[in-house]
């Protein structure tokens, strides 16, 4: 029942040049921090990386963005990070901005099997352009389509040998949803403990989406 329990360094390795990497957190809460050291000690380049934001300069997801080793964002938000706008501006790195809410519901839909899902936001702006427009009862809507990954790197307050986790407060944010959808996910526990020791009502990712435990 056990998971493997490997370091950072081993975790980190699984990500190969040019994945799509789903990493969760928001700002900083429920980042993954030792699994972003470890990526950016690996050296993995061309990375596409699926985020809510991009952090800080210095911080969690904002170390990955400064040593150059992403080479596009999708995200909801780079207003916090400079380097990323920069970047951005500069054609060294590309950047994919979408609306919070369609970014998780992406997500969740990759995770689900399905084949997309209509939403109005963005509707008659930017965000339309070069998307299908489905009118439906006098109103349109956008069909946006799922998002998946090759690894995700999330964060677990609590997290038992066998791979259940419990998050946090708001550092549950992204990390649960992004767990669905990569075919390899890698968990960063705050908190490793035996099998047993969390009540399974407290559990909100099981884990049979659980792939790596990396201790923190």
């Amino acid at each position: 029942m056990h998971k493997p329990v490997i370091p950072a360094a081993e975790a980190a390795a699984l990500v190969k040049d040019g994945a799509t990497v789903m990493i969760g957190g928001f700002m900083v809460a429920g980042t993954p921090h030792t699994l972003i050291d470890a990526l950016v000690e690996s050296g993995a380049r061309d990375l596409t990386i699926i985020v809510n934001d991009t952090g800080f300069p210095g911080q969690g997801i904002g170390k990955l963005i400064a040593s150059g080793q992403v080479r596009k964002v999708i995200a909801s938000h780079i207003g916090t990070n400079k380097d990323t706008g920069n970047l951005m501006n500069s054609g060294d790195m590309e950047v994919q901005l979408v609306p919070q809410g369609t970014l998780v519901e992406q997500i969740r839909a990759g995770g689900a099997g399905l084949g997309g899902f209509l939403t109005p936001t963005g509707v008659g702006t930017v965000i339309e352009q070069g998307k299908a427009k489905i009118p439906i009862n006098g109103s349109d809507y956008l069909l946006e389509l799922p998002l998946r990954a090759d690894v995700a790197l999330i964060n677990g307050a609590t997290v038992d040998r066998s791979g259940n986790i419990v998050y946090h407060g708001t550092a549950r944010n992204f990390n649960p949803v992004m767990a669905t959808a990569a075919d390899l996910v890698i968990v960063e526990a705050e908190r490793l403990v035996e099998v047993g020791e969390i009540n399974p009502d407290h559990v909100t990712t099981p884990r049979i989406f659980v792939d790596y435990i990396v201790q923190r």
